[in-house]
């Protein structure tokens, strides 16, 4: 376990987002994120039970200033609300992102997804 936050925000332009770690990271230790649909959260995000997706359809997204739309919109009506106001629901989204992603999004899988799946093909 880290020291860490009670959010994680992550806002690579999409294509761009990288492998993604930091937000395992994020989960692995019980924090949910709040990203772009993107990377590994593309797998990772099931919405309002491991995060929420900052926008939903990038083919449709035509600049930045809708992914902050989405972003703003995102944090005042659903993610806020529930840290102020439901604290034992966001409890359970940050168990669930422990559980689901932390359990899933880690070193072994991927390994063993490189040697089933690239080296022995």
């Amino acid at each position: 376990m880290t020291a860490g936050v009670d959010l994680w925000l992550n806002t690579p332009l999409p294509p761009m987002e990288a492998s993604g770690t930091s937000g395992m990271k994020a989960a692995l230790n019980g924090v949910p994120s709040l990203s772009v649909l993107d990377g590994w959260w593309i797998e990772g995000c099931i919405e309002g039970i491991t995060g929420w997706a900052i926008g939903v359809d990038h083919a449709a997204v035509e600049g930045n200033w809708e992914h902050a739309n989405s972003l703003y919109d995102k944090l005042e009506e659903v993610v806020l609300p529930m840290f102020v106001n439901n604290r034992e629901q966001y409890h359970n989204v940050m168990r669930n992102a422990i559980a689901l992603n932390g359990s899933f999004f880690n070193t072994q899988r991927m390994i063993q997804q490189y040697v089933l799946n690239a080296y022995l093909l």
